[in-house]
């Protein structure tokens, strides 16, 4: 293993570096509007088990923030190892991201539901934290389903790509 890198400050190319040695589940959050907003984030993650909660952030400049700032109720979509290309596709700025997509479906007041994804959560939003130039998302399952297959692997972002688990290294 290589040693550590230290440097005495963390400045934004260290920081880009050092969260690239992370690897993230690639998980789609939609948010209900006119038009939906939807985008990919690796921010996503468990908060509590009492009450359910999970939370994923989101840039103030991102195209989908005016949507996600002021919805009720949002859905996470944990992709599955196979979509790398839904996942491209809602990390894709200036196109129509549902029409591209196309499989989806309007669900509880209205927030998009993916189809064919590992598994989703309709969320209901309870905070919204600013923290610098994002904002962290708290939200309550309210809903889930999940794929039935449970070897089926998640789609994995490590060292600025998308990547695969290797379901027979468990």
């Amino acid at each position: 293993m290589a040693p550590i890198r230290q440097d005495p400050a963390v400045d934004a190319d260290l920081f880009r570096a050092l969260l690239r040695r992370h690897a993230a589940a690639v998980v789609v959050v939609t948010a209900p509007g006119t038009p939906p907003a939807g985008f990919t984030a690796t921010s996503f993650t468990s908060v509590s088990l009492d009450p359910p909660m999970v939370s994923f952030c989101l840039a103030h400049t991102a195209s989908s923030w005016p949507a996600v700032s002021v919805a009720g109720t949002v859905a996470v979509h944990v992709l599955g190892q196979d979509q790398e290309k839904v996942a491209r596709t809602f990390a894709t700025s200036g196109i129509d991201r549902f029409a591209t997509h196309g499989a989806w479906a309007p669900g509880p007041d209205g927030v998009p539901l993916l189809d064919g994804v590992l598994a989703r959560m309709v969320c209901r939003v309870v905070q919204r934290v600013e923290a610098g130039d994002h904002s962290i998302v708290l939200a309550t399952p309210e809903s889930g389903h999940h794929h039935v297959d449970e070897s089926a692997t998640p789609l994995v972002y490590h060292a600025g790509r998308y990547a695969q688990l290797d379901p027979k290294a468990a």
